[in-house]
């Protein structure tokens, strides 16, 4: 976070609140996780209550190895927790959503309507979704909101336990996609901190190892690649459901080839819901095209979810719009 009145109206927030409550996107992911636990520290080390809320009971492989090993450690509540833990005064609860600023992408809506005080922290584009009754924090430019939180432990020079050190900078391996996308120098000094910290690269890529099954599930995806200029396009088979993080690894996996600017992975979600996962170089306004199906992102990733049960419809007219767009 490079704004000074940014950091410090987050700080002034914290320090005017005596129960804060965490809460990041649906599906998590390592940057998701890593941010919020990054921030989690540093509200403790000011003697605040804090909590994560966390309602997903399934998580993919990097989440849950995180979740499981750190039991105990950092108090994670359910949104019908909430009212309990909560300050009788509800001016000094505060609520921080990280790493998403859209409503229907939160872990949980219910949980927005409790809190009078919400600070949005994000690097992602703002839309029409946007919370609106809340303050935002949000640097588009930045490359992941792990960043955003190792930006905060640099500049009050906390202590980090070299686990959760790691867990960021894997954040930042993430969104980056090992720092291939919106990566900056500010980006590399990140990661070089937080190593300084303690964090192990070794760790990081324990963390992000795959199963075998689902990689070789994902690969098959890549046999129905279809281009538009330099945009790649598949879609995955109307009888395979996939997880969102498969769906987006494949986005991830096409942008490594020759003369691929930006890539679309179309997948089924569950029997009601078709995922959309976009990657960008960063010459290619995904968050324009997905907009179109309700979805968002920015310049370099984006994502959108449809209520629809035919994959060959939401192909065709993904299809059709970025056809329009390259003319």
């Amino acid at each position: 976070m490079e704004e000074k009145n940014n950091i410090n109206k987050l700080m002034k927030f914290i320090r005017n609140s005596k129960n804060i409550f965490l809460m990041a996107h649906k599906n998590l992911d390592l940057d998701a996780l890593g941010s919020t636990i990054g921030l989690y520290e540093i509200i403790k080390k000011k003697r605040k209550n804090v909590y994560i809320i966390i309602d997903e009971k399934k998580h993919e492989a990097g989440v849950a190895k995180v979740l499981i090993e750190l039991t105990g450690c950092i108090e994670i509540i359910k949104t019908e927790e909430i009212e309990e833990k909560m300050h009788p005064k509800n001016s000094k609860n505060l609520l921080v959503i990280l790493d998403t600023n859209k409503t229907e992408l939160v872990q949980s809506v219910e949980a927005l309507k409790k809190f009078d005080r919400k600070v949005i922290l994000d690097h992602h584009n703002t839309g029409k979704g946007t919370i609106k009754d809340a303050y935002h924090i949000i640097e588009p430019e930045v490359s992941s909101t792990c960043e955003m939180i190792t930006q905060l432990i640099e500049k009050y020079d906390l202590e980090l336990d070299p686990y959760y050190s790691t867990v960021l900078l894997a954040g930042i391996v993430l969104d980056t996609n090992n720092f291939i996308l919106k990566t900056t120098k500010e980006t590399y000094y990140s990661a070089y901190y937080l190593s300084c910290l303690g964090a192990s690269a070794q760790k990081v890529q324990y963390l992000l190892k795959q199963d075998l099954a689902e990689y070789t599930e994902r690969e098959k995806l890549l046999t129905s690649v279809e281009t538009i200029g330099n945009i790649a396009i598949t879609k995955g088979s109307p009888y395979t459901i996939y997880r969102r993080e498969d769906i987006a690894k494949v986005a991830d996996t096409l942008l490594y080839f020759n003369n691929i600017e930006a890539s679309f992975v179309i997948g089924k979600l569950s029997k009601e819901e078709i995922g959309i996962s976009a990657r960008s170089l960063g010459e290619f306004d995904i968050n324009q095209i997905l907009s179109n199906f309700k979805g968002g992102g920015d310049a370099y990733h984006g994502a959108a979810t449809i209520k629809e049960d035919k994959i060959s419809k939401v192909h065709d007219k993904l299809k059709k719009i970025i056809e329009e767009e390259v003319k």
